[in-house]
């Protein structure tokens, strides 16, 4: 296990990378941006791939020997599979389609495994000037300042963020929206904000009191925000209340004392 020490270095390393990604999506982001389509609804930057290979080179430099998977260019840098190695887990612009709109909802979001285990957390709004850091066992941060997700222990109380995800089949779609139809009674409202990331950080620092995402783009989407959660006293977990698996694309987080009233209104919706 990494020592103290190498954790922050790791830390300061993912911040430098994440403020120099930060800066590019600043500068794009009130500018004419080319627009390419991944899938029916899903976009790709110029953007997105120019802060992959910034975060990536910046991290190499430092980390010849560590893995590296990210949103745009897995296959140009080998690792698909997640093993026990030390592995960054990147995702260069989570809220393409917020960025591309001039929505402020985008931030880099970096995170760390060691042993599988999301173990370092940077996720950075450079629109919204908002670092949240977290490293295991060391607490979670925004801006510097500590943070703790909400003291909320009702769900007609709770502020609940999800997404319609990318797929736009009417199967899916009606799975949703019969979903959030059926929780929309249970809670305060719903938000739905198109940052599968800054919905965990909004969990962490209590602006959110639940969050859920099903068929979300993959682990870079969560790697940073699962560290950030859990340093902030919350738990992430799958939504039907199972234990969470980074390799399956289901999340859900929380505060801990709303947790168990969250996943049985969740399994009712199903």
């Amino acid at each position: 296990m990494a020592t103290n020490v190498q954790l922050s270095e790791f830390l300061a390393s993912a911040v430098e990378a994440a403020k120099k990604a930060g800066e590019v999506i600043q500068k794009g982001f009130y500018q004419t941006k080319n627009v390419e389509h991944k899938g029916q609804v899903d976009l790709v930057t110029e953007t997105d791939k120019a802060c992959e290979d910034l975060v990536f080179n910046h991290l190499k430099q430092y980390y010849p020997d560590h893995k590296f998977i990210g949103e745009e260019t897995t296959a140009a840098f080998g690792a698909t599979e997640l093993t026990d190695d030390p592995t960054w887990i990147v995702d260069p612009l989570d809220g393409t389609t917020n960025f591309v709109h001039g929505f402020p909802f985008v931030c880099v979001s970096i995170g760390l495994t060691i042993g599988k285990v999301p173990t370092v957390g940077v996720v950075y709004n450079p629109i919204m000037n908002e670092l949240f850091t977290g490293v295991r066992g060391q607490g979670a941060f925004l801006n510097g300042n500590p943070i703790q997700v909400s003291l909320k222990d009702k769900l007609v109380n709770c502020l609940l963020a999800t997404e319609t995800g990318t797929k736009r089949d009417i199967a899916t779609v009606d799975a949703t929206t019969n979903r959030i139809n059926s929780l929309l009674f249970k809670v305060r409202s719903v938000r739905m904000s198109g940052s599968c990331a800054m919905n965990l950080c909004g969990i962490a620092c209590g602006r959110l009191d639940l969050m859920y995402e099903i068929g979300y783009g993959g682990a870079w989407d969560v790697a940073a925000g699962i560290v950030i959660v859990e340093e902030a006293g919350g738990r992430v977990f799958d939504p039907s209340g199972k234990d969470y698996d980074i390799t399956v694309t289901r999340i859900a987080a929380s505060n801990p004392l709303i947790k168990n009233s969250f996943t049985e209104v969740f399994s009712q919706a199903e």
